[in-house]
Parts: structure tokens; C-alpha cells; sequence
């Protein structure tokens, strides 16, 4: 019998009451050490993209994520020492460093504390690569990838406009005509989809205040096979001289990136203080 379009729409008003039952069961009130959210402080469901029907073959990773309403991922919390306030799958997201950071981030000690050569030599990059930089800042990474995939492209990305403008001035001296500054947003990265090869976060991520709204969209504008680089320091060593909510542990990290559709590669074990734990698009 013919459906009309009456009854189709039924369906699907349906079918995403459905997939919003099924997102609030997946994520258990287990995974929360505050309170979650009241309904009125939700994201709107306008912010959702709920994933087309399809009948032939399973939905990709991505889009399996997106079906998962982030009502029940983020909560509120009395905040700790650098904490917003907020938490995302039981984490307390960190208060974000502003401009005024810039002396700190560009210290003349980070790459002996830090070993940031090492970092960038574990990235095995091709001089083709496109390359995200996410939360570039100053520019410290944007600038030591540049000459590296010679050929290629890297996107700075950030949400403060003065981190851009300090970028493009430094790409200017240097010379640095590959590179590519992105102004995003608080809850979208600004990346084309299918654009990027490399992604990678430097002691940036624990900040996003939108968390899961931010990797739908990296994963979106990752290529098949794409590989994230999550870098924070280590949460389990409790030598690492950082605030708490300024690290990360390995567990969550896997719990928050998985639920976003990536799959673990490994932690490469190279760095003094730091993960470097690897994603890739499946």
C-alpha cells in the first residue's frame, strides 16, 4: 500500500524519537560524577544532524555518532581548580587559556621540557599532507609543521581572532605560504569536509567547552583513513607539575574520542609528560 506524506513524516518523527532514546541509554548516569543538565539547558535539537534513512548498507561512523542527542553527555559541577564548571562524559572541561597566554606558550624552555621535536617526528608526515592544526594559538606547531609538508597545507584553526592575527604575521616573516588560518567556532572546528589528512590538539581539547559538537565536526573533515593526534598531559602521573583539569587520562580520552565514530591506534609512549594518543577515521 502507497504511503502518503502524512504518514511518512509520522515515521520519521518516529524513528528520531527512537535514536534520542537510544543515545540517553547508551550513555549511562554512571559515566557522571555531577549532576547532568536540566532539559532547558540542553543543546537544542536544531544543533543535531540526525543521519539519513538508509536501507542497503550500514551508516559510517560519523553518522552513527550524530545520532546520539549530546543532552545527556554534558552535565555541571562545582568547579576545581581550573575547572569551568562544566563536565563532558563525567570530565570537568578546563578553563581556557586567552591571548594574554602567548609568553607561555612560546617559553623558550617548552621544546627541552616538553620534547616537542620528538612530538612532531612521531606525526610521520608526508610533505602532501593537510594538516589541521586545532587550537594552533600562537602558532608554536603551525609553524615547525609548515616546512615539513612543504607541498601540502596547514590549517590554523582557533576560535580567538588575536591567536590568528599573531599566526599569519609569524607565516608572513617566515614565509610560510602554506599555511592557512581557519577562525572556528566554539562547537565547529571551520574544516571543509573531507579536507584533512593530519589532525592535531596540543594541550587544546580539555578546553573545547562544546566537546562533542567540535569532533563530529574534525571527524566530518578528516579523509578516510584520516589519523587525529590527541596530545594532553598525562593524568595518571601525578608528578606532571600541570593543574588536574588541565590533563587527561587515557581512558577517558579513548571513552570521548570512540564515541565520535574514531578508533585507537595506540599511545605512543615518547614524550617526558605527555599522551600522544593516536585516532584514526575508520
Amino acid at each position: 500500500m502507497t504511503e502518503t506524506p502524512t504518514e511518512r513524516m509520522q515515521m520519521l518523527q518516529r524513528s528520531l524519537r527512537a535514536a534520542s532514546l537510544l543515545g540517553a541509554a547508551f550513555f549511562s548516569t554512571s559515566f557522571f560524577a555531577c549532576s547532568r543538565e536540566q532539559p532547558s539547558q540542553a543543546a537544542s535539537p536544531s544543533t543535531l544532524s540526525p543521519a539519513p534513512v538508509q536501507v542497503a548498507e550500514p551508516p559510517p561512523p560519523t553518522v552513527a555518532a550524530e545520532a546520539l542527542a549530546p543532552v545527556n553527555l554534558y552535565g555541571t559541577c562545582e568547579p576545581g581548580e581550573g575547572g569551568s564548571g562544566k563536565t563532558y562524559m563525567g570530565r570537568e572541561i578546563a578553563e581556557v587559556m586567552g591571548h594574554f597566554g602567548v609568553g607561555w606558550l612560546e617559553r623558550p624552555e617548552r621544546e627541552r621540557e616538553e620534547r616537542t621535536d620528538l612530538l612532531v617526528a612521531a606525526m610521520k608526515l608526508k610533505p602532501t599532507d593537510a594538516v589541521a592544526d586545532i587550537g594552533a594559538g600562537s602558532g608554536y606547531f603551525t609553524m615547525r609543521l609548515a616546512p615539513i609538508v612543504a607541498e601540502g597545507v596547514v590549517y590554523a584553526t582557533d576560535i580567538q581572532k588575536e591567536m590568528l592575527d599573531i599566526v599569519m604575521e609569524r607565516a608572513l616573516e617566515d614565509g610560510a605560504h602554506n599555511v592557512m588560518p581557519i577562525l572556528g567556532e566554539i562547537d565547529d572546528s571551520g574544516l571543509e569536509p573531507n579536507s584533512v589528512d593530519v589532525v592535531l590538539f596540543v594541550d587544546a581539547y580539555h578546553e573545547f567547552s562544546h566537546p562533542w559538537e567540535m569532533m563530529t565536526s574534525i571527524v566530518r573533515a578528516l579523509k578516510p583513513g584520516g589519523r587525529v593526534y590527541l596530545v594532553e598531559y598525562r593524568l595518571e602521573d601525578p608528578t606532571v607539575p600541570i593543574k588536574e583539569r588541565h590533563k587527561m587520562s587515557e581512558e577517558q580520552a579513548r571513552r570521548e574520542m570512540e564515541a565520535v565514530g574514531l578508533r585507537f591506534v595506540e599511545n605512543a609512549d615518547v614524550l617526558p609528560q605527555q599522551h600522544i594518543m593516536v585516532f584514526e577515521r575508520r
